[in-house]
């Protein structure tokens, strides 16, 4: 016989696993369904939180209906109502105009007038003026904001460039018209009232 066979023959059979450790088990199913169960309430967390952020969006139309806020005013069938209800000739409002453009957004935006002096229930006109200083088409929506919030629910327009996206080609510039009046609701602590746009980018 040879050494490395007597060797072996020594040793014995050679073990699949000398250190003789058990080899690892499978997960357990109580394991399985425990990640089963997270899996699930965390899908169930996303979905809620998608489905808050879209009610969100109601709400927020609502609460700006009833408070004013976010500059919500009347359009055009309010303004009927408000012409319906005649013009108060013994009242005087200034109004106010603002124009500001978003950092995204490469124009140019003003008011031509800074102020008018208005009576409830007359429909007036001003305009602002905006352009492109970019050298490519771009698009912009104007945001109003009516102050204080509670004029707002007294200030209708029928007609406004906030109305649709508006659409500028490199360099152009050109008038936008605003038309509007102020119903004769409108509290008598209400002296000057402000509107301001401010243009987005919609691209």
């Amino acid at each position: 016989m040879s050494v490395e066979a007597e060797s072996n023959a020594r040793l014995g059979p050679s073990s699949p696993n000398p250190g003789g450790d058990e080899p690892p088990s499978a997960p357990s199913n109580s394991l399985k369904k425990d990640n089963f169960r997270s899996a699930g309430k965390l899908a169930v967390v996303v979905l809620a939180m998608f489905g808050f952020g879209y009610a969100l969006v109601p709400l927020y139309d609502v609460l700006c209906e009833i408070t004013g806020l976010g500059g919500r005013s009347g359009g055009v069938v309010e303004a009927k109502t408000s012409l319906d209800a005649g013009v108060d000739l013994d009242r005087t409002i200034e109004v106010q105009f603002i124009g500001t453009v978003s950092s995204q957004l490469p124009w140019e935006f003003r008011p031509n007038e800074q102020s008018l002096h208005v009576h409830p229930g007359q429909v007036y006109e001003t305009t602002f003026f905006a352009r492109n200083l970019a050298d490519e088409i771009t698009v912009g929506h104007a945001r109003p904001a009516v102050s204080p919030s509670e004029a707002s629910r007294h200030f209708n327009k029928t007609e406004c460039f906030c109305f649709t996206l508006q659409e500028f080609s490199p360099g152009e510039g050109r008038d936008m018209p605003v038309r509007f009046v102020l119903d004769r609701g409108i509290p008598d602590s209400i002296e000057t009232v402000t509107l301001a746009y401010t243009f987005f980018n919609s691209r």
